[in-house]
């Protein structure tokens, strides 16, 4: 794990090569917390294909395998990734469907949901909780769902007031009706909530 922050440089060689974000193949130091959500794309994808999407034996083969499923990314794709990058020689490639990589009973909010994770340009992904109120995971917020062995699902909805306030004004949409209650017990009100301050929010690297 690794704090970020703001404007100070990172190394470019993190994560695993199957999963490791393209701004990062192109040696990117300025990064931030948009390259897991790249590696939840390819994790979420390896689930679905029993493979991974992107098998690179490289750095460079990495990225080739990337291009032979998104295409070749445009210039301005590359100066979103890493604007001190300078060679732009790639060979065009046509973005290969999800809908042809994956099989065909896939569901399509599920290739809608990889498509939105794994976007070139960082800042147009989603973020972890854009992600999380995508259709694909309603059926999780279906207080009949249950596990395959028929059990009840494990805790989903237990938000801290932190969590919630990233984006107060999703909470509609992520917090089902019927976990209310909980939240309500911990003195967490879904319909009146206060947003913890953002001063109090911030890691003392002290």
């Amino acid at each position: 794990a690794k704090i970020l922050v703001a404007g100070e440089p990172n190394v470019s060689y993190i994560c695993s090569r199957y999963y490791r974000a393209p701004e990062l193949i192109f040696g990117a130091t300025n990064y931030t917390t948009n390259i897991d959500v790249w590696s939840t794309g390819c994790v979420m994808a390896e689930l679905m294909l029993g493979q991974p999407l992107f098998p690179g034996e490289s750095g460079i083969d990495q990225l080739v395998e990337i291009i032979k499923v998104l295409g070749t990314p445009t210039r301005e794709q590359i100066k979103t990734m890493n604007p001190n990058y300078m060679e732009h020689k790639f060979p065009q490639i046509k973005p290969h469907p999800f809908s042809k990589i994956f099989r065909s009973r896939t569901p399509p909010e599920a290739l809608e949901l990889i498509s939105r994770l794994l976007e070139y340009t960082p800042s147009r992904r989603f973020t972890p909780i854009e992600a999380m109120i995508h259709p694909f995971f309603d059926e999780l917020r279906n207080p009949e769902t249950r596990l395959p062995n028929g059990k009840d699902l494990p805790p989903l909805f237990n938000f801290t007031p932190l969590e919630l306030s990233i984006r107060p004004d999703l909470i509609p949409m992520l917090v089902p009706r019927h976990a209310e209650a909980e939240l309500s017990s911990r003195g967490i009100d879904v319909h009146n909530f206060v947003p913890v301050p953002p001063s109090a929010t911030r890691i003392s690297l002290d």
